[in-house]
């Protein structure tokens, strides 16, 4: 019998271009959110996982709470590989993604590989670590079939809502009890171990005024007159953010953009509803409570310039920060060690000014880190840009990493 280790490194090896086309399918079958309708995505992510070998379970979300969470449809794959008695070990990745929009040099689902990389919308957040999971469990089995003494079991959850927040995808999974796991790793980078990062809120401002013809503004009431005092105030308030730098490396400070604004009637209108959205990004040390009900205030005190205009606050969207949590040590030490061996620098253990889905798994009490593949940076794959791509060769190392971790994790003390 081969040592595991050498069984999955060699498995692997060669699977590389069955990897790479697995990831490419992946890419060709659009799954834009918005406008979320994701059902075509997973089913063909289903039969490729077929084609794999594995057992595939469809959970499509009910059709009701899928349109209040603004989409149109999802179905949230599972599939089990259980090697005997253990921990539960869950792996995610989300199958939508967000709209390509404008600047293409590549065709957004054509899955083109230039000098390594592999260009498309999705290919590295985080259809990529679909591809990354998926081979890293046959890699495994693998091992296990050449005499491997494992216990526990690997769960892949591939999920469809991770640009709107997660509700119906992980957290979903773990409400209706179709998940209970001890541990999860969430889709990341190849060159850091993620095991924190930001929370962030959504708030949408409605500033409601009166209409009045263009030649007689002073007998309305300018909703965008109100509005742009309120923004100022924001945009001037946000520069002392930068004072506020969390303790934990990679984090930074918190952050905070309008991001969406509308309003108006016509050019010879005097404007009676504006409205805008801003995204407040916060560090884990952070409470939403005190944020949501700073921001508030701000905009409350900055209205009261313009008494006979009405302001209402709403909240759209509450992400929590990730902070580790007690059981995940192990876990996180294994990946930055196999991390580190594999792709031959230091690997660490870090924090990162996003906020994924994986954030639910921790709200159910479960460990959970991310890793996966990709570059050193977002930047570098272009993510959520035009041109996002993916080096092949982090997409292998990666798979090698989960694979390598998940055999220490199953295997007996």
């Amino acid at each position: 019998m081969a040592e595991p280790g050498d069984a999955i490194r060699a498995f692997l090896d060669g699977e590389r271009e069955a990897q790479t086309r697995f990831l490419a399918e992946l890419v060709k079958v659009p799954s834009d959110n918005p406008p979320g309708d994701c059902r075509a995505h997973a089913e063909k992510a289903a039969e490729l996982l077929e084609a794999l070998g594995f057992d595939v379970e469809r959970h499509p979300v009910p059709d009701a709470e899928v349109q209040e969470n603004g989409m149109i449809s999802a179905t949230n794959l599972v599939v089990r590989q259980r090697f005997g008695d253990g921990p539960v070990i869950a792996l995610n990745a989300h199958g939508d993604v967000v709209p390509p929009g404008e600047g293409w040099t590549k065709d957004p689902y054509g899955a083109v590989v230039v000098d390594g990389w592999m260009y498309g919308r999705g290919v590295a957040v985080s259809k990529s670590d679909f591809a990354t999971y998926a081979f890293a469990l046959l890699a495994l089995r693998e091992a296990a079939n050449q005499g491997a003494s494992l216990g526990g079991c690997v769960e892949l959850h591939f999920t469809y809502d991770e640009e709107v927040g997660g509700v119906i995808g992980p957290r979903w999974l773990v409400a209706e009890g179709i998940s209970k796991p001890d541990l999860s790793i969430g889709a990341g980078f190849s060159y850091g171990v993620t095991t924190a990062h930001n929370g962030c809120l959504h708030l949408e401002v409605q500033v409601d005024g009166r209409s009045a013809h263009a030649a007689m503004p002073y007998t309305g009431v300018d909703a965008l007159e109100a509005a742009s005092t309120i923004i100022a105030a924001i945009y001037a308030w946000r520069k002392g953010l930068a004072d506020r730098v969390s303790e934990i490396p990679g984090i930074g400070s918190p952050q905070c953009t309008i991001g969406l604004i509308e309003g108006g009637i016509n050019t010879n209108v005097v404007p009676d509803r504006v409205t805008f959205r801003l995204d407040r990004r916060m560090i884990p040390e952070e409470k939403a409570d005190a944020v949501e009900g700073e921001l508030r205030e701000l905009i409350g005190d900055a209205a009261k310039a313009f008494p006979d205009a009405t302001v209402t606050v709403r909240q759209i969207l509450l992400a929590e920060p990730l902070m580790p949590l007690p059981g995940g040590e192990r876990l996180t030490a294994l990946l930055c060690e196999h991390a580190s061996a594999v792709v031959g620098e230091p690997v660490e253990a870090k924090g990162v000014p996003l906020y994924t889905d994986a954030r639910h798994y921790t709200a159910a009490g479960v460990p959970t880190v991310l890793y996966g593949a990709g570059p050193h940076t977002i930047q570098e794959a272009n993510a959520h840009r035009a041109d996002e791509r993916l080096p092949l060769d982090d997409l292998h190392k990666a798979t090698r990493v989960v694979a390598l971790t998940l055999l220490d994790l199953l295997s007996p003390a």
